[in-house]
C-alpha cells in the first residue's frame, strides 16, 4: 500500500472540508452519491486489505457518514463477506441518499439489525466531520459497545466522537485501530490517539477544487486510491 510523510501533504479544517463538498456538487456536478460511492467502495478494500474478516458489523449514522458505511456493506457482501448492519436511527430518520444506500442494503438482504453482532471487524460510519457536542442516545450506546469489543475498529472519515478541527475526544469517542479519511487528511486527525493508523481515500476530487480554495494538494492517488499517512 502507498504510504506518504505527513509533512508532505496538506490538513483540511473541517470548514475547509465542507467547501470542498460544496465545490465538488455545486461547481462539478460530481454528486453527493458518487462522492458517497467511492467512499464506501475504499473503505470496504482497506477493511479486506488490512484486517482480512470473515464477519463485519457496520454502524451506521444518519447523515453521509452512514451511507458511506452502508456502501461499504454492499461492497463488502459482494466480495463474500458476512456483514450485519446497525442503524443509529431508524431508516425513516435517514438523509435522502443514505437512505437510498439503506434501500439497496435492504434489497441485497444484508441483515440490519436492531443490536450489532460481535464481529471479526467493526466499521464505525456514525458520525462524521458534522460533529455538535458530545454524542448522545443511541449513538452514545452504539460508541460504547464497538469500544467494548474484542475486535478492531475501522472509522470512516473520523472516529465517531472525534472533532477532526481540534483533535477534540468527546464523551464517548471510538477509539479505532485505523481510520480511513477522504480526500486529504484533517487537522484534528494527525496527533489524536484514537485515529490508529491514518489512512486517506480517494472520493475523485479534482485538482481544480483544492486550486480554487488555495489549497496546495498533491496527487496523492496515483498510484492507489487508499494512502496511509505515515506520523
Amino acid at each position: 500500500m502507498t504510504s506518504v510523510d505527513r509533512g508532505s501533504v496538506p490538513a483540511l479544517t473541517a470548514d475547509q472540508m465542507r467547501a470542498v463538498d460544496r465545490s465538488m456538487i455545486e461547481d462539478i456536478h460530481i454528486d453527493l452519491v458518487q462522492m458517497m460511492e467511492n467512499a464506501g467502495r475504499n473503505l470496504a478494500e482497506l477493511a479486506l486489505r488490512r484486517f482480512k474478516p470473515d464477519t463485519v458489523t457496520v454502524l451506521a449514522g444518519p447523515g453521509g457518514n452512514g451511507g458511506g458505511g452502508l456502501a461499504a456493506a454492499r461492497h463488502l457482501a459482494n466480495r463474500g463477506v458476512e456483514v450485519h448492519v446497525t442503524l443509529a436511527r431508524s431508516g425513516q430518520d435517514l438523509a435522502p441518499v443514505p437512505a437510498h444506500q439503506l434501500d439497496i442494503v435492504t434489497r441485497m438482504r444484508i441483515p440490519v439489525v436492531s443490536e450489532p453482532r460481535p464481529a471479526d471487524l467493526v466499521v464505525d460510519a456514525l458520525i462524521g466531520y458534522s460533529l455538535r457536542g458530545d454524542p448522545a442516545g443511541r449513538t452514545a450506546e452504539l460508541i460504547l459497545w464497538a469500544n467494548d469489543q474484542a475486535s478492531p475498529t475501522l472509522a470512516l472519515d473520523t472516529p465517531s466522537g472525534l472533532d477532526v478541527t481540534t483533535g477534540y475526544a468527546a464523551n464517548p469517542c471510538i477509539k479505532a485501530d485505523a481510520t480511513l479519511t477522504l480526500a486529504l487528511p484533517k487537522v484534528g486527525l494527525l496527533d489524536a490517539t484514537e485515529v490508529g493508523v491514518l489512512f486517506v481515500a480517494d472520493i475523485s476530487v479534482p485538482a481544480l477544487v483544492y486550486e480554487d480554495l488555495q489549497v496546495s494538494a498533491p496527487l496523492l492517488f496515483r498510484g492507489d486510491t487508499i494512502v496511509e499517512i505515515q506520523q
